[in-house]
């Protein structure tokens, strides 16, 4: 059994090396992982500015991008692959509310430089690396001969 002072010394030795740790594993993911798996080099101004459109009409209040955001409508990480630019520009330039599916979407109707840098934006975050997420769906491609 340990005295109280080589009980106390065990415990703050460990928790020194685990802080160390701690650092040491932060400092490789920011510096090195994330650099890496959200390609910062195709960070354009272009990109930005769609960023901060998104922000400004708070797009996160319906949809879910990375995971994060409302849950009201779809997820938009992999829109641009799923949907295509022609798609996205039309929900956004719209001068009607965009209803797929029975829920409204306000009606932008965004200027085509701005929708182009909501695309840009969308599919910048689509071409990142997330350890698939969101799961790619297994749809039944075989005709039902039944």
């Amino acid at each position: 059994m340990l005295s109280k002072s080589q009980a106390k010394t065990f415990f703050l030795g460990g928790t020194v090396v685990t802080f160390a740790v701690f650092l040491g594993l932060s400092w490789n993911t920011l510096s090195k992982e994330v650099p890496k798996r959200t390609h910062e080099e195709n960070l354009t101004p272009q990109v930005v500015r769609g960023k901060k459109i998104w922000e400004a009409n708070n797009c996160m209040g319906c949809h879910t991008i990375l995971g994060e955001g409302a849950y009201y409508a779809p997820e938009l990480t992999k829109v641009y692959e799923r949907r295509g630019e022609g798609y996205i520009k039309a929900a956004l330039m719209s001068p009607v509310p965009w209803s797929p599916r029975g829920r409204k979407m306000v009606a932008y109707n965004m200027p085509e430089q701005d929708a182009a840098d909501v695309v840009a934006f969308l599919k910048w975050i689509g071409e990142t690396d997330l350890n698939g997420f969101p799961a790619k769906h297994k749809y039944n491609t075989t005709p039902n001969t039944k």
